[in-house]
């Protein structure tokens, strides 16, 4: 028999339904994508300008674009939105912060987006840059929060070092956060001196649900984010973005097919097996992207299955499967290169440690082992802007 899936209120919703004064009769502009929808799929954008309680007067789009139509590192255009004649500009093309042109007569700004509960979202720093921009701006800065996707209890992963700042990596945070973008934006602005934005909680979440265990309703958030198998293997998996090995882009599978042309996907599995992860079995396959990294070409590796929800570490299975990948490639092993001099795996990464122990021969364990006090410290960092109690692990 079917669970019963808890009833959870998006920000959106709760605005829908409550009277805000903060808000009554404001100019706004909305940073939204197709993640921003009702439970019945309509989209922020209709659902705001037909609400009345303020004023819709400009839209402003991510990575991906405001309808999710453009694929990963693709400029976005800024144009006239052909559904409701406002402007739309674009954060993810000329510039990536809104200027004060863009800003010009609006009072608030609402940020509206699923986040994907990994450091490497471009998604966290345009919702720093806007807030930076807003509070430089002098407006409100409104953040309708969504679940966290794979729960709030859990935090892994090193701390970001600020020499490796990158647009997928903004701010000093463990790579799998455990926060909602309104916990977030309650951290940046305590930690940059911004005004406190103004969060539209969730109701009915509490931080050990994971999104399947809530009765809303699934939006991929990218194009190479499907599935909630998917996302919930990319703190890990996305890590692998770092290499010249395929993460599964071009696949129907993508960040669950991982391998490269020439591997041996049995003996990847073997050795992944032998650290006996728990909540994921390793199939051995084969795979041929359509396109990105060897597209066209016949890649051996492995099928990450999620067996256990409850117990995926998904950060720790992407130490695993660099140190597998990196011992059993068959050429020599290639860290690709990133942006401003650095390599990609030490931007995703938020640091050097992990390439250079990988490159020495380091094992597993030594590297894990290195993340325990930051994340202690972290924990405590945290604690004060979480808005749906603190259970942790």
């Amino acid at each position: 028999m079917r669970q019963t899936r808890a009833h959870v209120q998006t920000g959106l919703e709760v605005f829908l339904a409550t009277d805000i004064p903060q808000l009554t009769g404001k100019r706004a502009g909305l940073l939204t994508n197709a993640t921003g929808s009702d439970r019945r799929f309509c989209s922020a954008v209709d659902l705001l300008q037909a609400h009345g309680q303020l004023e819709l007067c400009a839209l402003f789009g991510p990575e991906h674009g405001i309808r999710g139509d453009v694929q990963a590192g693709v400029k976005v255009a800024g144009q006239v939105d052909r559904r409701t004649g406002l402007p739309m500009y674009s954060l993810y093309g000329e510039t990536r912060r809104p200027d004060p042109e863009m800003l010009s007569g609006l009072d608030v700004l609402i940020y509206d987006m699923q986040d994907l509960g990994a450091r490497y979202s471009t998604y966290i720093a345009t919702l720093q840059y806007a807030q930076q921009a807003a509070a430089q701006a002098g407006l409100t800065f409104v953040i309708f929060d969504r679940p966290n996707p794979l729960g709030g209890k859990r935090v892994a992963g090193n701390i970001l070092e600020n020499t490796f700042n990158s647009f997928v990596g903004c701010h000093p945070l463990p790579i799998q956060h455990g926060m909602t973008s309104g916990e977030l934006g309650r951290l940046f602005a305590a930690e940059y001196g911004w005004p406190e934005p103004l969060v539209i909680p969730l109701r009915g979440w509490r931080r050990a649900l994971r999104f399947d265990e809530t009765d809303l309703p699934w939006v991929q958030p990218t194009p190479n984010l499907p599935t909630l198998d998917s996302i919930s293997l990319y703190p890990g998996t996305c890590l692998v973005e770092g290499t010249a090995c395929s993460e599964g882009r071009g696949t129907t599978r993508p960040f669950e097919l991982i391998g490269a042309p020439g591997l041996d996907p049995f003996a990847l599995a073997e050795v992944l097996e032998k650290y006996q992860l728990p909540g994921v079995a390793f199939r051995p396959a084969y795979f041929t992207p359509t396109f990105s990294k060897h597209a066209q070409q016949i890649c051996g590796g492995v099928q990450v299955h999620i067996v256990e929800p409850d117990q995926l570490r998904p950060v720790e299975l992407g130490i695993c499967l660099l140190y597998a990948l990196h011992k059993l490639s068959p050429a020599p092993f290639n860290w690709t290169s990133g942006v401003e001099g650095k390599l990609s795996i030490d931007l995703l990464y938020g640091s050097d440690a992990l390439r250079l122990a990988l490159d020495s021969g380091a094992e597993v364990a030594e590297i894990l082992a290195t993340w325990e006090p930051a994340l202690t410290a972290f924990k405590e960092r945290r604690r004060p802007f979480l808005l749906y109690g603190e259970e942790e692990e």
